[in-house]
């Protein structure tokens, strides 16, 4: 009877709720940022840089973990993950932060984060009735 590893039974879950922290901590940093002159608001592409570190990225150019064996990043994102977000209307002291926006992607990116912890939830909650047996 083969074996079901955490990996194979979570899916791209935890990466994604890995990913969802950082975003946080990326448009949380922009907004506490808002009012600071020439900040330039960053922030994620989470499909890219999800679809790269599970291996499901274009295979032009791109490196993929194909063994258990082959080294694994380290950092969820790495600093050169982080783009600049271009802003609708530049204000004059250079800040490219809009407080609307930053609002708007942290409310959607915190709804993300909700699911995937829920998600992440009930397949504990399965592998724990398959262990008991119930």
């Amino acid at each position: 009877m083969p074996k079901i590893g955490f990996d194979a039974a979570l899916g791209v879950h935890p990466a994604a709720l890995a990913l969802r922290a950082r975003r946080t901590e990326v448009l949380a940093n922009n907004m506490a940022n808002a009012d600071t002159p020439n900040f330039k608001a960053r922030d994620i592409d989470f499909k890219a840089v999800l679809a790269a570190q599970t291996g499901a990225a274009d295979q032009a150019g791109t490196l993929r973990a194909t063994h258990q064996r082959h080294i694994q990043p380290t950092s969820p994102i790495p600093d050169g993950e982080l783009l600049y977000r271009n802003p609708t209307l530049p204000s004059l002291d250079g800040n490219t932060v809009e407080t609307h926006v930053e609002q708007a992607a942290f409310a959607d990116n915190t709804v993300q984060y909700m699911a995937s912890l829920r998600f992440l939830n009930g397949k504990f909650k399965g592998m724990m009735t398959a262990i008991k047996g119930e």
